[in-house]
């Protein structure tokens, strides 16, 4: 298929581009070179495998300041330097006027490397502080509230694209927290149309680690901004589920690669959900295979 060399991962024009990468010994660098290129193979294969990027896309890369959003728009740019087809990349980060955030930081970051970028105040901290009762975590409204701005100026500024910085781990603990808790069989898709209709959302870490991730980020030397409101939360039921696969990874390696590979190969039949198999009429299917194995055996 033409589709399939539509994101080289290992072109040869591919450096590193910041941070301590640069001043690693031979060693040092022939491993950040291998984990550039695993980055930007999976990264590569899940925009080809969903579709993600086409002609002309304009994609609005979330910016959290967070390790992952960082990594999404390195390989990002890295990609978009040898593809054959023509996208554009602009950064966008919400400023939730969260206490103490440091709002310096990503603009001179982007500055730096020449990407377009906006940053969107919009005083959501405020909103959830007021609305969350007291004990109760954040992220549901949080998230709600930013999904929301970030959707809205999307259309603002002709992003035909919503690129998030969920990595494989992301996933699999929302596929949990949704089974534990939540009552339904769902995860985090790589590529979405959101309720409205109006946007498409892209998740292009989908195929990466979190463990390469961070071993990126600190070997870019990304300027990290934590997230206070979130973070700061005790006995959240994600960390807790995230715990849970860390050390089933660690006592099973490679329990979280086939997992993951699970919630890409789905049995519909081999589950209960009745909107998504027509179990009602496995008797007129066995009807019809009967009368067809009749047939068979008459025409012989």
């Amino acid at each position: 298929m033409q589709d399939a060399v539509i994101f080289d991962p290992n072109p040869a024009d591919a450096p590193a581009t910041a941070g301590d990468a640069t001043t690693l010994d031979a060693r040092g660098k022939r491993e950040f070179n291998k984990l550039q290129k695993r980055l930007r193979r999976q990264v590569g294969n899940a925009i080809i495998d969903y579709e993600m990027i086409g002609e002309g896309d304009r994609v609005m890369v979330c910016l959290s300041g967070g390790k992952d959003s960082y990594t999404m728009l390195e390989i990002l740019r890295s990609l978009q330097r040898n593809a054959p087809v023509r996208f554009s990349l602009v950064a966008v980060n919400l400023d939730q006027k969260q206490p103490g955030f440091p709002e310096q930081v990503l603009p001179e970051y982007l500055d730096g490397i020449g990407v377009e970028y906006h940053i969107l105040e919009r005083d959501t901290y405020s909103v959830v502080k007021e609305k969350t009762p007291e004990g109760k975590t954040t992220c549901a409204l949080c998230s709600r509230l930013r999904r929301g701005s970030l959707y809205g100026f999307a259309e603002e500024i002709g992003a035909t694209k919503i690129a998030l910085g969920h990595h494989r781990e992301d996933i699999l603990e929302t596929l949990f927290l949704n089974l534990f808790f939540g009552g339904s069989l769902k995860a985090m898709p790589p590529k979405l149309l959101s309720d409205d209709g109006r946007n498409i959302v892209i998740r292009p870490l989908a195929y990466c680690r979190e463990a390469d991730i961070a071993e990126f980020a600190r070997l870019m030397d990304f300027p990290i901004i934590p997230c206070n409101l979130c973070g700061s939360q005790p006995n959240l039921q994600r960390q807790v589920v995230k715990e849970m696969l860390a050390e089933w990874e660690a006592r099973h390696p490679g329990r979280l690669e086939s997992m993951f590979k699970a919630v890409t190969n789905v049995a519909p039949s081999q589950l209960a959900d009745r909107k998504l198999f027509d179990f009602a009429g496995l008797e007129e299917k066995q009807a019809r295979r009967q009368a067809d194995r009749i047939d068979i055996r008459q025409e012989s």
